[in-house]
């Protein structure tokens, strides 16, 4: 991996997200990219992308900088990142120009989530089962946040090489007769009801709405309270459901957590993901202190014919919150020789 091209330099990285946009700045040392600054900025402030970049860079007084790695939060398709939760249009050749950075690599953000790994420490990542057979193979990342994220790694017999999906848009199925009202309760705000619609934070808030509007459930005055803060929704539904037990709260929880685990078992049954399921993003990282994780792997291992494949499949968290930025300063530092 070492080469005289990727020693010593400095490359940006970032993280591109609905809300919020993180720049780091990272240097090249042997074969590790190492976090030097890092800067938060409101998406929604800046009339492009490239005005962040050419922000952080002002801040930084630097000016020396001839790679950035972006991490796009859905397609990049013919040099363009388009993704419906942002205000703007990602663009190589426009981000070259305004910002004067020489080398622009665009990458699906779960993609970059996957090169990432080669910097992960065995305390950032919590064990929600462990097989005693090891098997190698394609290895599968889920990652719920403000949408849902799903990539793979294909293993070709001695390395294993990221890849990013749009799975997350693939159409939702119910199981049971309750699931079926709740997709007809979807169906008739989206028409197509996709995985993304159950999965994401949006998707916690179908299913909370589902349980109060469609399943009538009582809400307390607390919960009332909460709601009305100006705080985000899901961490205000996690805290009721641990701190207040409230009822809804926890059915909302319990059901979204059962999705996961399907969705994590279609994901691995797809890509024949032997070597193992990754589970990240926002969402789980706010959960994980609630999460059952035997009942997390028994829901995950129903299946018609394939229990004998999914049992053995070892399944971990991601608990670091800079996969995405990590992983892009490596695609931009060690993708070019």
């Amino acid at each position: 991996m070492k080469s005289s091209n990727n020693q010593g330099i400095s490359i940006l990285s970032a993280d591109v997200r609905e809300k919020e946009t993180v720049v780091a700045l990272y240097r090249t040392e042997g074969e590790k990219a190492v976090l030097t600054a890092e800067n938060t900025y409101a998406t929604i402030e800046f009339n492009s992308f490239s005005e962040i970049v050419n922000r952080f860079l002002q801040e930084n007084e630097l000016s020396d900088i001839e790679r950035l790695a972006v991490g796009v939060p859905g397609p990049v398709i013919n040099n363009q990142g388009i993704s419906a939760r942002l205000p703007w249009i990602l663009d190589h050749d426009e981000i070259r120009e305004r910002t004067g950075i020489r080398d622009v690599f665009l990458i699906n953000d779960l993609e970059a989530t996957a090169y990432g790994l080669a910097d992960l420490s065995p305390s950032c990542l919590m064990k929600i089962f462990k097989s005693d057979v090891l098997t190698t193979g394609n290895v599968a990342i889920l990652a719920p946040g403000s949408g849902l994220g799903e990539a793979g790694l294909f293993y070709d017999g001695e390395c294993l090489r990221p890849f990013a999906t749009e799975g997350g848009h693939s159409e939702f199925s119910p199981r049971t007769n309750v699931e079926v009202e709740f997709y007809q309760f979807l169906n008739k705000i989206y028409g197509i009801v996709s995985w993304e619609n159950v999965l994401s934070k949006n998707g916690l808030f179908n299913i909370y709405r589902f349980l109060r509007d469609e399943k009538r459930h009582p809400q307390s005055e607390k919960l009332l309270e909460r709601l009305r803060s100006d705080r985000d929704f899901a961490t205000v539904l996690y805290e009721s459901a641990v701190e207040d037990n409230e009822q809804i709260s926890r059915i909302a929880l319990n059901t979204y957590l059962e999705f996961l685990a399907r969705e994590a078992n279609s994901l691995v049954l797809k890509l024949k993901a032997t070597g193992g399921l990754l589970i990240g993003g926002e969402l789980p990282l706010l959960f994980k202190d609630y999460i059952d994780k035997d009942r997390l792997y028994q829901k995950f291992m129903i299946s018609d014919k394939m229990e004998r494949v999914l049992k053995d499949i070892p399944i971990y968290m991601i608990l670091s919150e800079k996969m995405v930025l990590t992983g892009g300063a490596y695609y931009a530092a060690f993708s070019k020789e």
